[in-house]
């Protein structure tokens, strides 16, 4: 072995094996609510937890994800992977970039500013503070601080699991303006004034903005196109499945009244989770993340991944792990790359409103893991870290009838890009700490403006026409 392969070796099992030391937060992960007295929640995400199977347990877990991308990498490093060969040598050069672009938006003095991954951000696209703005519209109608974080949390609910890719050919026009939008920001901007008009509440009169379960269970296709601006000359990928994710959500959401209440709104879970913290300003990642996996895991498609009869989400089989086991059964739970991509970016849009409205601080948010999406992924095949092996390329060409390679989202070609996303940006992280002379950023803010603004620039720069990712995934408006 070259001595750069044994560096970028050692770069991809430490930044795998021992991400919580560059999170400099070296805690054991737990999985319990803080006990409050004369709490009637105290046992309600642990109850459902200790029911379930313990293989789909598991499966459901953020543990479960990095640690089967672990495997993962190790079999692309020994040149086991069924549709990729893997160039350690470029890493470098992605390195390089995404530093570059770091750099230029943060340095040499800002890098403190660097907010945390999260959809926010989309909202103020165009330099316009939409949030900011909502906001002080709500302190002038006399909203404290805690119905403030409440109304985030309904939209930030909504518009993320709304925020899967648009396609290619989507655009949203403002409200009022001349502003186009695209992808998540069009989205983003979209969901908004959706939001504002009372579109996922279930009384459509009155000025109060809000989700409630009721809403969302009615809510139609037709009245989602509309919102979207949707059209023959404006499609857009899956909004029949957007919107039947929604009216799941509506049912979910009001199968769980000890947490959302009666009305099944989202932003109920502000009351729970503050009061789960006592006079803690801490509140705990893991005990959030078990909260939003059972409300989401009945609401996503039922063609998705059972094991032992347990939906686990977004969670699919992979070749290597199934010939690993020597199973002929590839749905058995050692078969299974778990992801959860939209519930991990929704779990880090919602802390971020807890965090700067009510001043709450996370622990164990070092188990968060990157985002197995085509922005991150697209990144490493850009670069030429990831290569398509012949025969993965030339059925990708021969699907998609055009330059680029396309598959369905469970296909094995997409699941091992995803895993081996999740294994090569662990690895990124510990070289760009290293590029940025002691400064401290955290995963959150690596991929907000390091690996996904990248992968988009980069996409841009490639595609310009499209600017779409190098893979193309056929998708359901439900994954990516």
């Amino acid at each position: 072995m070259t001595v750069r392969n044994q560096e970028m070796t050692w770069y991809m099992e430490f930044g795998l094996r021992h991400h919580v030391i560059f999170q400099n937060t070296p805690r054991e992960p737990r999985a319990v609510v803080r006990s409050i007295p004369n709490d009637p929640y105290r046992h309600f995400h642990i109850t459902r937890i200790a029911q379930m199977d313990p293989e789909a347990k598991y499966l459901l877990s953020l543990r479960a994800i990095r640690e089967r991308a672990i495997t993962i990498g190790d079999a692309a490093r020994a040149g086991r992977l069924n549709h990729f060969d893997l160039h350690e040598d470029r890493m470098d050069a992605v390195a390089d970039f995404v530093s570059s672009i770091i750099n230029r938006d943060f340095g040499p003095d800002k890098f403190d500013t660097i907010p945390p991954h999260g959809r926010w951000q989309h909202f103020d696209v165009g330099n316009v503070p939409r949030i900011e703005n909502i906001i002080q519209d709500w302190k002038n109608e006399k909203c404290d601080d805690l119905e403030v974080t409440r109304r985030l949390i309904d939209l930030f609910f909504v518009s993320v699991l709304l925020d899967a890719g648009a396609g290619d050919q989507w655009r949203y026009i403002e409200p009022g303006t001349d502003r186009v939008y695209e992808r998540s920001e069009g989205l983003a901007v979209s969901s908004l004034y959706m939001f504002k008009a009372l579109a996922f509440a279930a009384e459509k009169v009155g000025r109060t903005p809000l989700v409630d379960g009721r809403g969302l269970e009615q809510l139609s296709t037709e009245a989602l196109a509309e919102g979207f601006q949707v059209s023959q000359s404006n499609p857009m990928l899956g909004v029949d499945s957007r919107a039947a994710l929604l009216r799941g959500l509506g049912k979910s959401l009001l199968s769980n009244p000890d947490i959302f209440g009666d009305q099944g709104r989202p932003g109920n879970l502000v009351d729970f989770m503050v009061k789960s913290a006592g006079k803690s300003s801490e509140l705990d990642i893991l005990a959030f993340w078990d909260i939003l996996q059972n409300l989401l895991i009945p609401v996503w498609p039922k063609d998705r991944t059972t094991v032992n009869g347990h939906p686990i989400g977004d969670a699919w089989p992979l070749g290597i792990l199934q010939k690993q086991s020597g199973s002929h059964d590839g749905h058995r739970s050692e078969c299974i790359q778990p992801f959860h991509k939209l519930t991990q970016w929704l779990t880090y849009s919602l802390m971020v409103p807890f965090r700067r409205v009510l001043g709450l601080q996370w622990t164990n948010a070092e188990s968060l893991t990157a985002l197995a999406e085509y922005r991150n992924g697209g990144l490493f095949v850009d670069f030429g870290v990831l290569t398509l092996k012949k025969e993965a390329l030339d059925r990708g060409l021969k699907a998609s009838g055009s330059e680029l390679p396309q598959f369905e989202a469970d296909d094995d070609v997409i699941v091992e890009w995803r895993a081996m996303t999740l294994v090569l940006i662990d690895t990124l992280y510990s070289m760009i700490l290293s590029r940025l002379d002691g400064v401290r950023l955290t995963m959150a803010q690596l991929l907000e403006a390091g690996t996904w603004k990248s992968g988009r620039e980069i996409a841009a720069q490639r595609r310009p026409t499209t600017k779409s990712s190098p893979i193309v995934v056929k998708s359901d408006g439900t994954i990516f």
